[in-house]
């Protein structure tokens, strides 16, 4: 893959054929390994490889926008002409901000050997494993598992330059039984190929499945919810986002204080919630910048329930006087000391739910979305998993999740249809549930 010095190489030609005031250019190359399956065979066995230069150009504060994959002198100067053709039809950008200058960025170590040379000989016995679980018991899996090497530098005329590189990996498998009325979900993502397990990701699965046979249906309403870390990190990994303080000073935010200000210092949740963000943690790679080619930091965005920071872009804080902060790059719920059946045991009556999936806002001022529950809703009873249970559509807001949450265990990375994070399972009172949905 492309090293620092021949990033910056590709860089310096861009800068060099522009002729605009501002120019800003970003390199990336992404190598994925992948495998499919379908039907208890494999369907797709693929590696790709691609390479990417995109030029913004910038002249009184008209910015345009072009990018290529043909990294020869001339794909790069015709790039950096089509970016600048473009700006002169843009219009004005009145909240434009200049590019930074040298930054300082952090050292993260987020590449891994193995994982960036995993290939098919390294993905199938993972593949394999997930399969001959499933037909042990005369299941159907399907699924997809993934290794990764991602590389991004980019590069401006105000001298600043970036480099990183990072690897991922994931395994998710969906498990059914012939007639298709059950269905069972488990996935496991790692940074290191060599901490993902097919056999335990397949043993998972097929145990959902199994347990999920002639569902019981239920009304919906409000219930006290046991959710499985996967389904935390879908449905509150990207509430790091919604810290932003222009819309929370603005009066756009689940942070907008009533009559005006926002809720920065003040108790939203309750005293278990801490909520950060951290690109030194090698459980979820990230960036060593942030948007605007921010260096990033650790940030705290909930301590003990306290709103401790906001996220202010570079022309907010400008405007407003205030450092700029990072995006939440990344999502950490903190979580407790208690493993998911303490969780169950606890709860004298509600649902233990596998993971989200179809996610979709329905208010962003409160945060409210709506999505589905899948492969693997169960009733609990006294502390114990009764009886499985027909899928159900939500209506709720991570904020009043995590408001009402009682109980956490330790956390984990998680990676489902969604998003992810790194979350904990948690348990919480009254989430709402609004219909009932008789897909499997």
């Amino acid at each position: 893959m492309l090293t620092q010095s021949e990033s910056q190489r590709i860089a310096e030609k861009v800068l060099k054929f522009s002729t605009f005031p501002d120019c800003t250019v970003s390199v990336t190359e992404d190598e994925t390994a992948y495998v499919r399956f379908a039907n208890n065979g494999v369907t797709t066995s693929a590696f790709t490889l691609t390479r990417t230069v995109n030029v913004s150009s910038t002249r009184d504060t008209k910015t345009g926008s072009s990018s290529t994959n043909d990294l020869s002198d001339d794909g790069l100067r015709a790039a950096v002409r089509r970016s600048e053709e473009i700006a002169a039809f843009a219009p004005a950008n009145p909240e434009y901000i200049e590019p930074l200058g040298p930054q300082k960025y952090p050292e993260y170590d987020h590449w891994d050997e193995g994982t960036a040379a995993a290939r098919g000989p390294q993905l199938v016995p993972h593949v394999k494993a997930v399969i001959d679980t499933a037909a042990a018991k005369k299941l159907i899996a399907a699924g997809y598992f993934e290794s990764s090497a991602y590389i991004e530098s980019f590069a401006n005329k105000k001298g600043n330059f970036g480099y990183a590189r990072e690897t991922d990996s994931r395994l998710s498998t969906t498990v059914r039984n012939a007639a298709g009325t059950s269905s069972g979900w488990a996935g496991q993502p790692s940074a290191r190929i060599a901490s993902i397990n097919g056999a335990d990701v397949g043993a998972r699965a097929v145990e959902k499945c199994a347990r999920w046979t002639k569902p019981l249906r239920l009304e919906p309403g409000k219930y006290t919810v046991v959710l499985e870390p996967t389904a935390v990190g879908d449905i509150v990994g990207n509430l790091g986002s919604f810290f932003q303080a222009r819309a929370a000073e603005e009066g756009r935010s689940f942070l907008s204080k009533q009559g005006g200000g926002t809720l920065l210092g003040e108790k939203v949740f309750p005293e278990i919630i801490t909520l950060r963000s951290d690109p030194t943690d090698r459980r979820y790679p990230t960036w060593r910048w942030s948007a605007g080619f921010l260096p990033t930091r650790p940030v705290s965005w909930v301590e003990k329930g306290i709103v401790k920071n906001l996220i202010y872009d570079r022309y907010w804080a400008e405007k407003t006087g205030k450092p700029a902060t990072p995006f939440a790059e990344n999502t950490i719920l903190e979580g407790g000391n208690h493993q998911l059946a303490d969780l169950i045991k606890a709860t004298e009556r509600g649902l233990l739910v596998t993971r989200f999936w179809y996610i979709r806002m329905v208010n962003p001022q409160t945060v409210q979305l709506t999505g589905l529950t899948r492969d693997g809703l169960f009733l609990i009873e006294k502390g114990e998993v009764t009886q499985p249970v027909v899928n159900l559509r939500f209506t709720d807001s991570p904020v009043r999740l995590l408001q009402n949450t009682t109980m956490l265990g330790r956390n984990e990375r998680t990676r489902g249809g969604e998003t992810g994070m790194i979350a904990p399972p948690l348990q919480a009172r009254d989430f709402t549930f609004t219909s009932v949905s008789d897909a499997v």
